[in-house]
């Protein structure tokens, strides 16, 4: 495990000489994964490391474990509370559509999560502007296989040094790293509304999928539920798609 720490740790490095910046920031939930992420800049980049904490509409538990994290990698940090904008924002959106009388209330709680992943993202990006760093993702091997990540929200990255790491090597990795107990078996969630789990809204665990992405066999009944979010979720994995340069 050291040894796959170190060779990220340099890749880390490595990428931000290639870039020409100055450093790394990762957006810390009070996860394990933006908790390992967190640990993993701060080794990378000592003096150029920050991890941005942004509530919105957040448990207060999440808050305390993200500070938790925070103190434990001994990194740098701010917060930015995006509750308000979000507060503003959305319900204006609804308003213009409902309007028009094209709000769709089956999609409000999807489009409502959505935003507030964005909202996340759109601030990592104005901070890392102001600091000259890269955005670092905390997506880890099954939730890129799956899709399980906001396009252009979690998803909108510069670097994604957890995407070849099943759950369970990166809970490991937290264990190694020094990542706060309570932080390493929480359930997992994206906290996007109010008792809402990854497991739950996938539909299948992250055992099966660590299972099936190295190649052992799981129950039909979570194989075709991995295959069929594979598929839905291909478009999050390319580049936006754009038509052949021969057509005119």
């Amino acid at each position: 495990m050291q040894e796959t720490v170190e060779q990220i740790v340099s890749w880390l490095h490595e990428k931000v000489k290639e870039a020409n910046v100055d450093g790394l920031l990762v957006g810390v939930s009070g996860g394990i994964d933006s908790a390992v992420v967190a640990h993993l800049i701060k080794q990378a980049c000592p003096e150029q490391s920050l991890g941005v904490i942004m509530p919105c509409k957040s448990q207060p538990s999440d808050q305390e474990h993200a500070h938790k994290v925070i103190e434990s990698c001994d990194i740098s940090s701010l917060t930015v509370d995006l509750t308000e904008t979000h507060r503003v924002m959305f319900p204006s959106i609804q308003q213009k559509l409902r309007d028009l009388g094209t709000l769709n209330e089956d999609q409000q709680q999807l489009a409502d999560a959505n935003l507030r992943a964005r909202l996340r993202m759109s601030t990592l990006y104005t901070v890392a502007t102001n600091h000259r760093y890269l955005v670092v993702g905390t997506d880890n091997a099954a939730e890129w296989h799956t899709g399980y990540f906001t396009k252009f929200g979690d998803g909108g990255v510069d670097l994604v040094p957890l995407v070849h790491l099943t759950k369970g090597e990166v809970r490991e990795m937290a264990k190694h790293l020094g990542v706060p107990d309570e932080v390493i078996h929480k359930q997992p969630s994206a906290g996007l509304w109010e008792g809402q789990t990854d497991e739950n809204e996938m539909g299948t665990s992250y055992e099966m999928i660590d299972k099936y992405l190295k190649g052992e066999q799981v129950p039909e009944k979570d194989l075709d539920i991995i295959d069929r979010l594979h598929k839905r979720s291909q478009h999050k994995r390319q580049l936006p798609a754009a038509p052949s340069p021969t057509i005119t």
